[in-house]
């Protein structure tokens, strides 16, 4: 699975200016409803919301993957956000989240939907590839280190 191939630049968020977990969601969201059409940007927030009523996608390292499925769009949607301070996402490690790669995925694809949430948790789990995220510079430097993942 290459990142690059999902992820378009303007929803690339080098810096979240969302402080809390609910409002990190509603951000990303809310430029994914301005840039894909068709998505519903409330029903998908909404979507994310009851995911993580099941259990956290702040997987720790600083890693959050919220994600969900929905009937409305057509393709799996990719919004990459960073945070430099930090956000508490109710992470596994009970540490602050300052990555967030957010998946939406049509109903109808789970098996793409499973290998991208695989791909993305892999590619998060090194720490050389966090470490460079967390320094890239800006939309262009962190849009050129996705395309290379």
């Amino acid at each position: 699975m290459i990142i690059g191939e999902l992820l378009e630049k303007e929803l690339v968020l080098p810096d979240l200016a969302a402080r809390t977990k609910n409002a990190v969601l509603a951000e990303l969201v809310a430029v994914a409803g301005d840039h894909v059409p068709g998505l519903d940007a409330g029903a998908a927030l909404k979507v994310l919301k009851e995911r993580e009523k099941l259990g956290t996608t702040g997987i720790g390292d600083g890693v959050a993957i919220p994600h969900g499925k929905m009937d409305s769009i057509e393709r799996i949607v990719l919004v990459v956000g960073r945070s430099a301070q930090g956000v508490e996402f109710d992470a596994l490690d009970h540490k602050p989240c300052t990555i967030f790669f957010l998946v939406l995925a049509p109903e109808q694809v789970v098996g793409q939907h499973l290998r991208v949430l695989a791909g993305v948790s892999r590619l998060l789990k090194d720490d050389a590839f966090r470490k460079s995220f967390l320094a890239a510079d800006g939309a262009d430097g962190l849009w050129r280190l996705l395309q290379g993942a």
